[in-house]
């Protein structure tokens, strides 16, 4: 796995729509998961929250609108990228799943181009530290695909957890983010680390920071920030 591999979980109880969507996918090397029914997908998405969910419109115990539904009611997940997958093109079912928290739709049968194309899309809509393209602050730079950070151009070494928080932290810039919105954001709420921790690796990627340490800014009693100004 690498640093923040992008999981997706298929939705699916058809193996060879699993297998196109799969194949679709290869080529942004995410990790593909399937799950067959509604409740299998609610019990995965409680151990491992994945960063997209491609949705079938009919599965075998409840219609994937259920499970959206569900999803957008509870506080934890409720941002979750969903696009449904449907052989149904009638324009009120579209309503009626965009009414639902749908992100997006794709029809069966769809092209693995397009459905690449907009799966990106939405994790770039909806998850900016997600993007690929390279991340600037300052002297600072992140290039998410090689996973390396420079600082005035040389590159410095990083630990992983602060290179997740810096990521982060370029990722939505001039925000205050509170430790524990830090710990669920950058973390996952299902780690258990220690609020203190976060100003453990708060210390830690200033230092590896050196002279752009002064980008993230302490906010009393509030938290932290990253801010050029």
């Amino acid at each position: 796995m690498g640093l923040d591999k992008t999981t997706v979980l298929i939705v699916e109880d058809e193996p060879a729509i699993v297998e196109l969507v799969t194949y679709s996918l290869r080529e942004a090397a995410w990790n593909c998961q399937s799950v067959q029914n509604v409740a299998d997908a609610w019990d995965f998405i409680q151990r491992q929250t994945p960063h997209l969910i491609l949705l079938d419109w009919m599965l075998p115990d409840q219609s994937g609108l259920r499970l959206l539904s569900r999803i957008r009611a509870d506080r934890q997940f409720a941002a979750l990228p969903v696009i449904m997958l449907t052989a149904k093109s009638m324009e009120e079912d579209k309503i009626a799943g965009l009414n639902n928290g749908a992100d997006d739709y794709v029809t069966k049968p769809f092209s693995p181009r397009e459905l690449l194309a907009r799966s990106k899309a939405l994790l770039r809509r909806k998850s900016p530290e997600h993007a690929q393209q390279v991340m600037r602050a300052g002297s600072v730079e992140l290039d998410p695909v090689s996973c390396t950070v420079m600082l005035e151009q040389q590159k410095i070494d990083i630990g992983h957890a602060e290179y997740k928080l810096l990521k982060f932290f370029l990722a939505h810039p001039e925000r205050v983010f509170s430790r524990s919105q830090l710990l669920d954001k950058v973390w996952g709420d299902h780690v258990v680390i220690e609020e203190r921790t976060v100003d453990v690796h708060v210390l830690r990627l200033r230092k590896a920071l050196k002279d752009g340490e002064r980008l993230i800014k302490t906010v009393r009693s509030v938290g932290y920030m990253l801010s050029e100004k």
